[in-house]
């Protein structure tokens, strides 16, 4: 099975895998990012999948952060309610999620809502790819690769530079990726902690062919549009 891990960044995509042959890639457009999760017999992306219609927040990231600890939480955000999710204004979006949660959307949600609507959009249209493409959290990874804890927050270079070496550890290719993808592209195309974060999903997926796959929470309701909303791990 082919496998892959991908996170946004500012150019669009960032994509990973460790297989056989293995390469990453920035995704600029949408029929790219469409390509690039047909090729793949399994996904592990970084992007909110399912919605609530109602609940400010969703089950699997209320658990999450209860996983993670007080101090990771933050890294954890509440996706936009599906009525806000195609307002055309941060303004209107965050009417909507007050009218239906008394509660507004943060600017870190309005900020890639775009990215969540287009995967929504593509699960929608595409039911086949709900079978290959999970929501997973590279944070999540991270603790697991640990030992069950977290060293330090990425925002910082020690952060960084462990996160790198829990994934240089099992995927000696990671350091040059990480190197080459600095030198090719921009920090306003893709940031550090992207790069991380997509290998540390390439990893988690790869992983899972053999070790199997558990979610959070253990049994995930569907939302409205059928689309599971958990937290795929290993």
């Amino acid at each position: 099975m082919k496998t892959a891990g991908i996170d946004g960044c500012k150019a669009g995509w960032i994509l990973t895998t460790f297989d056989e042959n293995p390469e990453y890639r920035i995704i600029e457009s949408d029929e790219n990012f469409i390509s690039a999760l047909r090729e793949f017999d399994r996904v592990f992306i970084d992007m909110p999948i399912g919605l609530e219609d109602e609940n400010y927040t969703r089950e699997c990231d209320r658990e999450l952060r209860k996983v993670l600890g007080a101090e990771y939480a933050p890294s954890v955000f509440s996706p936009p309610i599906r009525p806000a999710l195609h307002a055309p204004s941060y303004v209107e979006a965050n009417m909507q999620s007050y009218e239906y949660t008394e509660k507004k959307l943060t600017v870190q949600a309005w900020n890639i809502t775009p990215k969540i609507r287009l995967l929504d959009r593509v699960l929608s249209e595409h039911e086949d790819l709900r079978e290959s493409v999970f929501e997973s959290h590279p944070e999540l990874i991270f603790m697991n690769l640990n030992g069950g804890m977290i060293y330090q927050k990425k925002n910082t270079k020690k952060g960084l530079r462990h996160r790198l070496g829990l994934i240089v550890d099992r995927e000696k290719v990671a350091d040059d990726f990480f190197r080459d993808i600095k030198e090719e592209f921009r920090r306003n195309q893709v940031d550090e902690d992207d790069i991380v974060d997509s290998m540390a999903l390439a990893l988690a997926a790869k992983r899972s062919i053999e070790e199997g796959i558990k979610t959070i929470p253990k049994d995930p309701p569907v939302d409205s549009e059928g689309l599971k909303m958990a937290i795929h791990y290993v």
